[in-house]
């Protein structure tokens, strides 16, 4: 059997998975805090070809001949995204590395970059999702003029005194390697054994980024690279597919040489 057919189609396959990741970092763009996918590829096992030598053709040496290609992990770029000015108060942005620790229900903590957050009816400070900011920040009631600096302390003015007061100081957690966190939707991640455990931080401090109030940050995502991965991932799909006919017709004529 050929195996150039095997080969084409392992080629196939990754250009396959590259476009969909293209895809889903197109359809993200504009998706606040979204970290663009990649995908690295790893050539498959060797197999040894023997060759006969010029000399009569009795002595043989072993050639490899490579099996193809396969997708061999698809991993975040966590590069910083511009930083887009909202001048709502709750809305903030990490300049640099880090993440805001979120905690869930059940005890465990996921990771984002998307600084969104609101106050509940318990006046705890949530994401956009409902998850509370790790800490548990909570405002007085009737608390306004919050602010939030650049590492980390809240504070906001209450009825009755004369001062702001501090409410509590927003952490964020570093990674040795960011690029091993597993992604579960909604820009929320977690710990695995590749990323590393979570290492917390003030902001500023220890490689950890500086907050700034006022700015989400946006999507990292550069269309134009995008449509130059998806223009030569296209492009490689096709010669593979070329490879595919190829071998194809080769079979084809192997089969009629009787006729």
């Amino acid at each position: 059997m050929i195996d150039s057919l095997y080969i084409g189609a392992t080629g196939m396959h990754a250009q396959q998975t590259q476009i969909d990741v293209v895809a889903n970092n197109l359809a993200n763009v504009n998706t606040n805090g979204f970290k663009r996918s990649r995908v690295q590829f790893e050539d498959l096992l060797y197999r040894n070809q023997g060759v006969s030598s010029a000399a009569g053709g009795q002595a043989t040496s072993q050639m490899p001949m490579g099996m193809g290609t396969a997708i061999a992990t698809t991993g975040k770029i966590f590069t910083t995204g511009d930083l887009k000015k909202t001048g709502e108060p709750l809305d903030v942005a990490i300049k640099g590395d880090g993440f805001f620790e979120l905690a869930l229900p059940n005890g465990t903590s996921v990771y984002t970059r998307t600084g969104t957050f609101q106050i509940n009816t318990d006046r705890m400070l949530i994401n956009q999702d409902g998850i509370p900011l790790a800490g548990l920040i909570q405002f007085p009631a009737d608390a306004s003029n919050i602010k939030i600096d650049a590492d980390g302390h809240v504070s906001a003015t209450v009825p009755g005194e004369k001062k702001a007061i501090e409410i509590g100081r927003i952490e964020l957690v570093t990674f040795v390697n960011p690029t091993g966190l597993s992604p579960a939707g909604d820009n929320l991640y977690t710990v695995t054994p590749n990323s590393g455990e979570a290492l917390r931080s003030t902001p500023g401090e220890n490689g950890a980024g500086t907050l700034t109030q006022g700015f989400v940050e946006a999507s990292n995502v550069q269309l134009i690279d995008e449509m130059l991965n998806l223009v030569m991932a296209q492009r490689a799909y096709e010669i593979n597919s070329k490879v595919v006919q190829a071998a194809d017709e080769m079979l084809s004529i192997s089969n009629n040489l009787r006729r």
